[in-house]
């Protein structure tokens, strides 16, 4: 077993220890002694074990931090189930890729006084369809202008009437049901129907944004770069702006979103153009502010405020998942255009407010959409999906064409006079559909 060690010779008792072996830790330098106390190992898994709580705790505090975060941002947005209210859709060809129906409010609550006051019901502003494939390689938005002349078919409204099926512009079937009630979820489902009925095109999701958390969007992000080619000068908003490449306040970008009447050729269509402008440079902003998470934070409170989305999609969580699926895609695939239409005064001279859709270029948009292949692929030369086929026996549900937006008698099933029926040819898809006013996120309106 061997000798005991003398007294004189052991550790800390004028003689330096042996080695590591003899102390349980490494060689000291010569003439250094131990500290007193614990032996070092002892020390060691103190320290460890302060690490490990101090690094538990600081996990800890961080996952109440993200709950917290994520029960105030989910609580933020409003939440609505309409599909009870929607009847028969059109069927789904592709169900791993995702439309969702994009609709911009002008309710005026809780907007400075320049903007007004007085509306009673709110009417969709803007109106989008975002295609999301199934491959998440591209995307495409599509507007529609709000004075397109189409079918509204008939719908519950909040005093829990029925509407009459009735023909006139598309922004009217958001109005339909927030009448007697102001019932958004009522206004969406009939949006919803409309569109279905008269493009054909399967609804999978909607969003619904007001303009009230926009000025605050804005400012968390330090404002959002814009470019105009001409200067302007909107009386009815008080925006001001010469020409070339500005960042916009809050109140300057709501103002450069909503005005109309004096920009341009006073057009819905010029609006929209901008609309998708400033929503490309918007997401770049976002993009920018990543590494600030005081921006972020408050860019999304803003932003959850002022949504309202359909139950399915599944709130923050939702959203934070199709986010994420499209974190890779760069702008350069995701294509804004506007439905082709021309004016409805071709067809009936007094009526100079309203537009109808071009067809066949129209029917074949829809059917890119249902088919999930890109309708403006000529910018970003995608490939069509390996699932998806543009032959006739898979063009899906009807589609609504100039016919029915000109014929008053509509008919009550909302297929409108005209429609094409399922089972007969739908035209085939070109391959570049002639989409003048297309443009990738990466290009604002000076780059042309």
């Amino acid at each position: 077993m061997g000798s005991p060690v003398p007294p004189d010779k052991r550790p800390g008792r004028g003689v330096v220890s042996a080695g590591p072996a003899a102390s349980g830790g490494p060689a000291l330098p010569p003439g250094v002694s131990p500290s007193p106390g614990a032996p070092p190992h002892h020390r060691r898994r103190k320290i460890l074990i302060w690490t490990a709580g101090i690094t538990a705790g600081v996990v800890a505090i961080a996952a109440v931090g993200a709950f917290l975060l994520y029960r105030h941002l989910n609580g933020n947005i409003q939440q609505r189930d309409v599909s009870g209210l929607l009847g028969s859709q059109p069927v789904d060809l592709h169900p791993q890729a995702e439309n969702i129906l994009v609709i911009g409010s002008d309710s005026r609550f809780g907007l400075s006084a320049r903007f007004g006051r007085s509306l009673t019901t709110d009417q969709s502003d803007t109106m989008m369809i975002v295609h999301i494939p199934a491959s998440r390689q591209w995307a495409e938005v599509m507007s529609i202008p709000r004075d397109s002349y189409v079918s509204i078919p008939a719908c519950k409204m909040g005093n829990g009437q029925m509407s009459s099926a009735q023909t006139f512009k598309i922004n009217e079937a958001f109005a339909i049901g927030n009448l007697d009630g102001n019932n958004t979820s009522l206004g969406v489902a009939c949006t919803i129907k409309t569109v279905e009925q008269n493009t054909g095109i399967y609804i999978d999701h909607f969003v619904v944004v007001n303009f009230t958390g926009l000025e605050n969007m804005v400012a968390a992000l330090g404002g959002v770069p814009e470019c105009n080619t001409q200067a302007i000068d909107d009386p009815l908003s008080g925006l001001k702006l010469s020409a070339g490449h500005h960042t916009l306040t809050p109140a300057q970008a709501l103002a450069y979103v909503r005005a109309r009447y004096t920009l341009g050729d006073g057009s819905d269509l010029e609006r929209i153009t901008r609309q998708q402008a400033f929503m490309s440079s918007l997401i770049q902003q976002v993009k920018s502010k990543l590494l600030n998470p005081v921006a972020i934070y408050r860019f999304l409170d803003a932003a959850t405020k002022s949504l309202t989305v359909d139950t399915q999609l599944g709130g923050v969580t939702g959203l934070y998942n199709l986010a994420s699926s499209l974190r890779d895609l760069p702008s350069s695939k995701v294509a804004f255009f506007t439905l082709p239409t021309y004016p409805r005064s071709e067809v009936v001279p007094s009526d100079t407010a309203n537009v109808l859709w071009t067809q066949p270029e129209d029917g074949e948009i829809f059917q890119s959409f249902r088919n999930d292949v890109p309708a403006s692929r000529s910018l970003f030369a995608a490939s069509p999906s390996p699932s998806a086929s543009p032959s006739a026996s898979t063009a899906g549900p009807a589609v609504s064409g100039a016919a029915p937006s000109v014929t008053p008698g509509a008919s009550a099933s909302g297929q409108g006079a005209g429609a094409v029926p399922a089972s007969s040819p739908q035209p085939s898809i070109t391959p570049s559909l002639p989409i003048p006013s297309a443009r990738t996120a990466n290009q604002n309106i000076c780059a042309g």
